[in-house]
């Protein structure tokens, strides 16, 4: 009995310390206003979008605790279109690992079917018809996900070929990364992004960069994306609905990911 006890006690002590260390939402975003707090609680997170020619103001600023690596990355391509969002999971976070993050984002092929709502069709549509890691980003031929990783490389490079509903297959580089408090995860275009037979955003010319950190209050999911398209395809699509929505899609699947490895 007195074993029982004391192992509590120490788990009890390890579980404090634990969420001692983790950052609180306000420590992160300490100017938030109490609006903008409550929209990054909400079920779809607070999504801004930005126009480079009308200035561009992100939440994640020079006064938050975002390090400035994973803005810069998108803000130093001078995209012409910006959207930044900022959702917060209600979960139980202090018993996961950084180990625990990666490997969640390591099921790629978690990706396929995943629902989005589809304006043209009227109904919840799976935008990723195939999702799957290729050889390389010359060889496409597909590959299985890795079993879960021991450790957490420094850095690592990814080729990703999504079967898009409306852009059909897709090729992104993933670059993944412990920065800070938790787990960047950048994804970038390597070839044009076209539908049928018009070029709706060339090579290199999106990009994105998820981070993903445990705080008090659950998981933050942090996202800011930049991209430029061209006139002809900015007339016919909405083009901010159209990436909006694959960001949720994206977002959702490495909470659900990561979330599977919160309730094991």
């Amino acid at each position: 009995m007195k074993k029982i006890t004391l192992l509590f006690v120490f788990y009890f002590i390890i579980s404090a310390s634990i969420f001692a260390q983790l950052r609180a939402f306000n420590d992160i975003f300490p100017a938030i206003s109490t609006e903008v707090r409550t929209s990054c609680f909400s079920e779809n997170g607070n999504v801004s979008y930005h126009h480079r020619a009308r200035g561009i103001t992100l939440l994640a600023n020079q006064s938050s605790g975002i390090d400035p690596l994973i803005t810069n990355n998108v803000l130093n391509k001078n995209s012409g279109y910006v959207i930044e969002t900022i959702k917060v999971i209600p979960v139980n976070s202090s018993g996961l690992t950084m180990l625990d993050i990666y490997n969640a984002l390591g099921n790629i092929r978690g990706l396929k079917g995943r629902l989005y709502s589809s304006s043209t069709r009227g109904r919840p549509t799976p935008l990723f018809e195939e999702a799957t890691r290729i050889t390389s980003s010359t060889q496409t031929s597909a590959i299985p996900d890795p079993a879960p990783a021991l450790s957490i490389p420094a850095s690592e490079t990814i080729f990703i070929r999504l079967k898009d509903a409306n852009f059909g297959n897709t090729f992104y580089r993933a670059e993944v990364a412990p920065t800070q408090n938790g787990l960047r995860y950048s994804l970038t275009n390597y070839r044009n992004i076209n539908y049928l037979f018009v070029t709706v955003i060339k090579q290199e010319q999106f990009t994105a960069q998820l981070y993903i950190e445990p705080i008090r209050e659950g998981l933050l999911i942090y996202c800011i994306a930049g991209f430029d398209i061209s006139d002809f395809a900015s007339a016919r699509i909405q083009i901010e609905s159209a990436i909006t929505k694959r960001l949720g899609v994206i977002t959702g699947w490495a909470s659900d990911e990561i979330l599977k490895k919160v309730n094991r």
